[in-house]
């Protein structure tokens, strides 16, 4: 029994001094390897510190150490990704103003694609809207400055200033033989980011611009005030650089009720966030359908990939820019600072969007449709109509308060005219008719 005893202890023994040893060696593992990285750490502080001393001794120029590293530090934020960047005082003070002052600018939002500054789209009724900027365009020379390069900050500061002023924007276009000069005029930019239209009896057209604090709210408005008669809805998103991410969740919550809508994924846990849908805010169920295109970017891709996913809505159009990615600036001084990406953003199925986009389900390529109208047939009922019109010319009378009040009625009315003059809007109409029907209303 005796025996037995010191055997079990002896057992005993043996386990705790192999666990001990185990636990040791890990130990000692884990502080090897602390040290490895901090000796490798500080080798590479001491190679960047014996260049900068080098160059600051021998260059041909005489570059003071304040200027020399903040080149580096712009050179190493430029080379983590298309967004990251060293944000020096001038640059700094440039994001304050465009984040919360007015200025004087352009109208579009740029992004890097493939190494070139690329309008990701011209917003709604600004001076490089109404100088036929288009989404896709790439921006070679900004006045006589080339954009190889160029940081996006960068591009932004050059391109805004003084209302009135007058800037050059050299672009290459698909289809193109050569380049492009656009002479644009700097102007105040000012977005109606949402508003709404009919067609026909029964659907509602709904355009968001870009995703401001007020886009759930202007969606809906719209839907709230239509309610009765939209049986369908199309959700033009196309040339939607993106914004807040508040917003594209809210809009999206206003059509899904349950379910995961964008999750934010960074190296850190603390950086990880879920977005989810919540049945108290759907207020409609009618059919949907998205229209989308390369100017499509960011909170417009979380929209469209989420109802997507959630098979709510049909998309339409073509595939998105594929910007998804979180940035947050980060002071490093009272007048300095770092633009740094720390996450990205996943749809609810856990697809990225981050350099790929979202593809629409139904492909369709921009453009008009030709109709053939015999100029000679005119019915008389039409001639009758014509001939009214002519005699109130000529009666030079003042519109009536009923006749105004059918003018501003018509600015929101989508004509089958205008239908035939983009296509992919037509597309998405006709697919929501056939969605109506499906669905039996």
């Amino acid at each position: 029994m005796k025996n037995k005893k010191f055997i079990t202890l002896g057992f005993i023994s043996v386990g705790l001094i192999f666990s001990l040893m185990f636990t040791t060696t890990l130990a000692a593992k884990k502080e090897s390897s602390y040290k490895e990285k901090e000796t490798s750490r500080l080798q590479a502080l001491a190679k960047f510190t014996k260049v900068i001393s080098i160059v600051e001794q021998y260059d041909v120029d005489d570059i003071s150490i304040e200027t020399l590293i903040d080149k580096a530090l712009k050179g190493m934020m430029q080379n983590l990704d298309a967004h990251s960047n060293f944000l020096t005082q001038k640059d700094y003070k440039n994001l304050k103003v465009q984040t919360s002052g007015e200025f004087g600018g352009l109208g579009i939002t740029v992004g890097i694609r493939d190494g070139a500054l690329t309008v990701i789209a011209p917003l709604d009724g600004t001076p490089a809207d109404k100088a036929g900027l288009k989404a896709g365009d790439i921006i070679l020379k900004i006045n006589d400055k080339s954009t190889l390069n160029m940081t996006i900050d960068e591009a932004v500061s050059i391109m805004r200033g003084k209302v009135g002023d007058p800037i050059n924007i050299t672009i290459v276009r698909e289809g193109e033989a050569k380049p492009l000069v656009m002479n644009i005029v700097r102007g105040i930019i000012t977005i109606q980011s949402v508003y709404a239209k009919t067609i026909g009896d029964d659907i509602l057209y709904i355009r968001v611009a870009s995703f401001d604090k007020k886009v759930a709210k202007g969606v809906i408005k719209a839907i709230k005030k239509y309610k009765s008669t939209a049986k369908g809805i199309i959700l033009d998103l196309r040339n939607n650089p993106g914004g807040l991410l508040d917003q594209a969740v809210d809009l999206v919550d206003l059509f899904v009720s349950k379910g995961k809508i964008v999750s934010q994924k960074g190296r850190r846990k603390k950086d990880d966030q879920v977005y989810n849908a919540s049945k108290s805010t759907t207020i409609t169920s009618v059919p949907l359908v998205v229209l989308v295109n390369g100017g499509s970017a960011s909170a417009s891709e979380i929209v469209s990939g989420a109802l997507q996913d959630h098979k709510r809505a049909v998309l339409v159009g073509e595939k998105t820019f594929g910007k998804g990615s979180v940035q947050v600036v980060l002071p490093i001084t009272k007048t300095e600072a770092i633009k740094l990406t720390i996450a990205r953003y996943y749809l609810p199925s856990g697809r990225t969007i981050q350099a790929v986009g979202v593809t629409p389900d139904i492909k369709v390529l921009p453009g008009s449709i030709k109709t053939h109208e015999n100029a000679f047939s005119i019915k008389e009922a039409d001639l009758k109509q014509h001939l009214k019109e002519e005699l109130k010319k000529v009666d030079t009378t003042k519109d009536t308060k009923e006749q105004k009040k059918k003018k501003k009625e018509d600015k929101n009315i989508i004509s089958p005219k205008m239908l035939d003059k983009d296509i992919q809007l037509k597309e998405g109409v006709d697919i929501i008719k056939a969605l109506i029907i499906t669905k039996g209303n």
